[in-house]
């Protein structure tokens, strides 16, 4: 079997074969396949030379791979190539079948023929190739007359895509100042054409706008510095075309751009410099200290790190001034550390010095980093208050002394050349109580009441020192400590509650007592415990002190009984060591109580006494008796109470009242006067007589009372409309309430009555049109909304007790 492929295409093809055999596996090598196989023949590669690719072997198919060139715009289908079988005789017995890859929808093949076109058009960049089957078959029976063999269609590129930077436009940086070639950034451009088939996909790089600053590798893509030393501070950012053109940049190229921002990163290698070599400030010798006096700032022209500073003072400012940075602004600011006195000191001449706080070791060479100015600080004369010599006095005083007597004394001067004369005071909201005078001349501070040292032991006063100018006022301190003499006895130290057991042995430990004084002696407290002698001969209790402060209350016999006395209140003398010596006597309360075998009380207080003989058995019986009478005659009363009372009427009238009966039925309009007696609703005026209800007194409250006879009755057309169905309603449940033969009891009433008209319409239906009536009442209409047609609606009448319908 033979093939053929596309003209020049082929003979192309034939020229690689025979000097790349070893390029491809299967290009352009030759298939052999065995019918006895039965299986599908794959290309070999041949491990000869050419002229062994030239062999030709025993084969049913004789075919290789073809090509088609991409992007073919043609009208007519492209020709691929020919198959021929060597058992195609030309009686067109054999018919060729294609399958596989795009074989129905992209490439054809003439049956008769063995001619493959392609009748679209193919992207290589899309799909490179296609793998085919191809059949001969007889053409009556369709069975295979040679085993089906795979060949490739291969889409020949061409140079259509142009090469893209996929990962532009390019940020990028370098350090300002830096060498000739410094490395900038790697740009790079991809094409989708072919790389292995000619020049389309070899693209070279060059710079387009960025000259002659920045330079790039044709090959590489390199974007490097093309000038040594280029200053941020002149220029900070360059902006670079980069083309990338395929075909190694010939013309008929297709070429890509793409955008690279340089930015020159800073390095410090600028120092600074201050605008002035001499400042001028002037502020007030009443400057509170830690106040900000001045501000300078010296310039750099690096940004970020390095352009941080610091200052420092040089001369004639040290322990006055301090200078610190301000990190926002980078500013020195010069802090007043000490109080300013213009009588001692008016100006001052501070050296500043500002130095970069990151030198590069690299830019030294430039010069100094750090620049100096000098400021000067003149102090302005303000009028001074009074100033203390000693700021804070420290008295004592003892608590008992006399009112009046002296204390200590403040003393404080004019700081201003006139030295004016002082008056002095205390502020009283620091001495509210006013225990202290001091006198306005010489500042001499006395007593002017007693002194408590266990309520106030330290007095804190201001004093104020002012002089003619009352808005000139100076503050002194005076701390005032109270001493303490013995003015308070000793007292027990808590209320105790002292039990003692009725078993309680002899010499037995009842109670520890101690004592608190609220006098504090230098050499703290001792105090001694002991019995008045009134009680000292006791034969209960005695008293042992401990010697440390505490004492313990001892029995001294045995055998003590609630029942003969239940309280025992002993007295204790105490004596502090004070001097005078003062003492107290407290009183200690003693329960005796009732205790177990471990001494832990279990009742105290008074016994009660029992009988000596209990009561009999007829007298309990007896006051059982009492007791079960009592609760019968309780439960008879609650059962009475709750029996239900008779009815006063017979069962039949009960029945009577208990049935209700509804009758709801359509009205027939106000002619309707067969089914419901009509007169009762329409005569407004019917005077019914007054029965008194003998069993029962109406006590339902009205708004207006009722009339008291028939003939003070209003006449319901001379009513109001508002008034009529209220008159009426009332009407009705008077007759309901002085009805004679009604039960006593709560009943329901229902009234139907219709109103004289309203102009928000009403419910009845007594003037509805009916379908019998003769008479036309449409003038009607014409008279207003009083007299239209009301709609029809359910009159429900109820029938109560005695069968009446109200």
């Amino acid at each position: 079997m033979r093939w053929c492929g596309s003209g020049s295409v082929w003979r192309a093809g034939a020229l690689l074969a025979l000097l790349l055999p070893l390029w491809e596996l299967g290009c352009w090598g030759l298939i052999s396949a065995s019918g006895a196989s039965g299986t599908q023949n794959q290309a070999q590669h041949t491990a000869g030379g050419p002229w062994e690719l030239l062999r030709r072997h025993k084969r049913s198919w004789v075919w290789n791979q073809f090509f088609v060139l991409e992007e073919y715009t043609g009208e007519e289908p492209l020709y691929v190539g020919k198959l021929h079988s060597d058992v195609d005789k030309g009686d067109g017995k054999v018919k060729y079948v294609l399958s596989g890859e795009g074989s129905t929808s992209i490439f054809t093949i003439d049956e008769n023929t063995g001619d493959i076109h392609a009748t679209k058009r193919l992207d290589r960049e899309e799909q490179a190739y296609y793998t085919l089957q191809a059949q001969a078959v007889d053409r009556l029976t369709n069975i295979p007359v040679e085993p089906r063999s795979e060949f490739v269609v291969k889409v020949q590129d061409i140079n259509d895509n142009e090469p893209k930077f996929l990962d532009g436009p390019y940020m990028a940086g370098v350090p300002e100042m830096s060498a000739l070639g410094t490395t900038v950034v790697q740009v790079a451009a991809t094409d989708a054409d072919d790389p292995t088939y000619g020049n389309s996909a070899r693209v070279v790089y060059s710079i387009i706008s960025g000259q002659p600053y920045f330079s790039v590798d044709p090959k590489t893509g390199v974007v490097r510095t093309a000038l040594p030393n280029m200053d941020r501070e002149v220029k900070d950012q360059y902006i670079l075309v980069i083309q990338a053109k395929d075909m190694v940049g010939q013309m008929g190229g297709l070429s890509g751009t793409t955008s690279v921002t340089v930015t020159l990163t800073d390095v410090n290698d600028n120092p600074p410099r201050f605008s002035r070599k001499n400042y001028q400030y002037m502020v007030l010798e009443s400057l509170p200290v830690a106040s900000v006096v001045a501000r300078v700032k010296a310039l750099d022209n690096d940004i970020g790190p390095n352009a941080e500073m610091e200052y420092r003072i040089m001369e004639d400012g040290p322990g006055v001034f301090n200078i610190t940075t301000d990190e926002d602004t980078q500013e020195g600011v010069i802090i007043l550390q000490k109080p300013l006195d213009f009588e001692t000191k008016n100006s001052f001449n501070l050296r500043i010095e500002a130095t970069n706080r990151n030198i590069d070791p690299a830019f030294v060479h430039l010069g100094s980093f750090s620049d100096t100015t000098t400021v000067k600080v003149t102090v302005e004369d303000v009028n001074e208050p009074p100033v203390f010599f000693t700021q804070l006095s420290k008295m004592v005083v003892s608590e008992d002394a006399r009112v009046g007597i002296s204390i200590g004394r403040v003393s404080a001067h004019d700081p201003e050349s006139s030295n004016s004369a002082i008056r002095y005071s205390i502020d009283r909201n620091t001495d509210l109580e006013r225990f202290f005078n001091v006198d306005a001349l010489s500042g001499v501070i006395s007593t002017a009441k007693p002194l408590d040292r266990e309520v106030n032991s330290v007095h804190n006063l201001t004093i104020l020192a002012m002089e003619n100018d009352p808005t000139q006022v100076g503050k002194g301190f005076a701390v005032i400590t109270v001493l303490d003499i013995n003015d308070n006895p000793p007292v027990f130290a808590i209320e105790y509650e002292t039990l003692l057991c009725e078993n309680a042995a002899p010499g037995q430990v009842i109670q520890t007592i101690s004592a608190v004084d609220k006098d504090e002696p230098p050499s703290g407290h001792r105090f001694y415990f002991a019995l008045p002698p009134s009680v000292a001969g006791n034969s209960n209790f005695t008293l042992r002190d401990n010697k440390d402060n505490t004492a313990s209350i001892v029995t001294k016999r045995g055998g003590f009984r609630r029942r003969e006395q239940v309280l025992y209140r002993l007295p204790v003398l105490i004596v502090d060591s004070g001097s005078p010596a003062l003492s107290s006597t407290n009183t200690l309360s003693v329960s005796v109580c009732d205790c177990d075998s471990d001494g832990v009380a279990q009742s105290c207080g008074a016994v009660a006494y029992t009988l000596p003989a209990g009561l009999s058995t007829g007298a309990l019986v007896a006051i059982l008796g009492c007791i079960i009478t009592l609760l019968v005659m309780v439960l008879l009363i609650v059962s009475m109470r709750r029996r239900k009372k008779e009815p006063l009427i017979l069962e039949e009238e009960r029945d009577v009242r208990e049935n209700i009966v509804r009758y709801d039925d359509e009205g027939g309009g106000e002619e309707d006067t067969e089914a419901f007696d009509m007169v009762a609703l329409r005569n407004l005026n019917v005077i019914r007589d007054p029965k008194v209800r003998r069993d029962v007194t109406p006590d339902t409250p009205t708004f207006f009372p009722y009339p008291r006879s028939s003939s003070s009755l209003p006449v319901y057309k001379t009513l109001p409309d508002n008034v009529v169905f209220r008159e009426f309603i009332w009407d009705r449940l008077k007759d309901a309430d002085v009805d004679p033969s009604a039960p006593p009891y709560d009943s329901l009433q229902t009234y139907a009555f219709e109103g004289n008209g309203s102009v928000a319409e009403s419910l009845s239906s007594l003037e509805s049109l009916s379908t019998d009536s003769e008479q036309n009442y449409d003038y009607l209409s014409n008279w207003g909304p009083r007299f239209k047609k009301l709609p029809t609606f359910s009159r429900t009448y109820t029938k109560i007790n005695n069968g009446n319908v109200l």
